[in-house]
């Protein structure tokens, strides 16, 4: 009798210790934010928190403090960034057995190359929420929150020489800026969105560990005035040589060609394509419980 007790107690301990963990989510937020902002972020990690009991999530912060972390959105050249959230992730005892990623608007896009440039720990389920993955703010139409002076800046700064060393070394919009009427200056200037695309030549690497997500879902904003053209949220962009006609990721060559491996992922079903109505990040609680904490579970 004592020997079955045991047994069973060993089974039962077995059994617990087997019981599923809540996968720890790992969020980056866009332009002009920080990781905290209780209206934004902060909010977005307590809806997280308040519907998956146990759940570890890091809202990554860019800087020493918060002021830090939103100007770096604009002004910390994002290979420099992906490189520090490469080694944050590393350094968490939270995230060894593997994490789901959600970026928002230029989040998404960086948090894609942490997938390419950095597999361990496993990047498992990534969704990208109004993320710019064919380069945009092409016209930088309108500002985020009350950052107007530095958008004003930037404008200009874009308009006198997007492609320049100093720019793209110094100004985050500029190294995902995509000139569809300067496609050569873009290809051979671009430091982090031409080369997280493969437009110079084909990274193997990038492509294999892209392909090793289970999900990367991309949600596009109807109705969006900030991304310029929204189809970049669904990995579309301009015909080439002017700005009026857009085209689907399916026509481009970056999935013809299968420089991604998005061709190969599109065919096994791992990539999910969602449109909510509404401006740039603008979208119910509703909706981010009906549509995207499914995949966090």
């Amino acid at each position: 009798m004592a020997a079955l007790r045991a047994a069973v107690l060993v089974l039962l301990g077995l059994c617990l210790g087997c019981a599923a963990a809540a996968v720890p989510l790992v969020i980056w937020h866009g332009m002009g934010d920080s990781c905290c902002n209780p209206q934004s972020m902060g909010y977005i990690k307590k809806i997280v928190e308040n519907k998956i009991p146990g759940i570890y999530v890091l809202s990554l912060k860019i800087g020493s403090n918060l002021i830090q972390d939103m100007e770096n959105s604009f002004f910390m050249n994002v290979n420099d960034q992906v490189r520090e959230v490469c080694s944050q992730l590393a350094k968490d005892p939270h995230l060894k057995g593997g994490y789901n990623a959600m970026g928002f608007s230029q989040g998404g896009q960086f948090l894609r190359a942490v997938a390419q440039r950095c597999p361990s720990p496993p990047m498992l389920n990534l969704i990208s929420v109004g993320g710019q993955h064919q380069g945009s703010v092409y016209g930088f139409p309108r500002c985020p929150g009350e950052s107007s002076r530095i958008c004003d800046w930037i404008r200009k700064t874009l308009d006198l020489g997007a492609y320049t060393q100093a720019v793209q070394e110094h100004l985050v919009q500029a190294e995902y800026w995509h000139d569809p009427l300067k496609e050569e200056d873009y290809r051979k200037n671009s430091i982090f969105l031409a080369d997280i695309n493969q437009e110079r030549g084909i990274n193997e690497t990038y492509k294999k560990n892209l392909m090793a997500l289970k999900k990367f879902v991309m949600v596009k904003f109807l109705n969006d005035t900030m991304v310029d053209p929204p189809i970049s949220e669904w990995f579309g962009f301009y015909k080439s040589g002017q700005a009026k006609e857009t085209i689907p990721l399916r026509e481009t060559s970056l999935y013809t060609e299968d420089r991604l491996g998005l061709q190969e992922m599109d065919k096994a079903g791992k990539l999910v394509f969602l449109g909510v109505k509404g401006d740039h990040l603008h979208f119910s609680e509703e909706w981010f419980y009906s549509t995207i904490l499914p995949f966090l579970q």
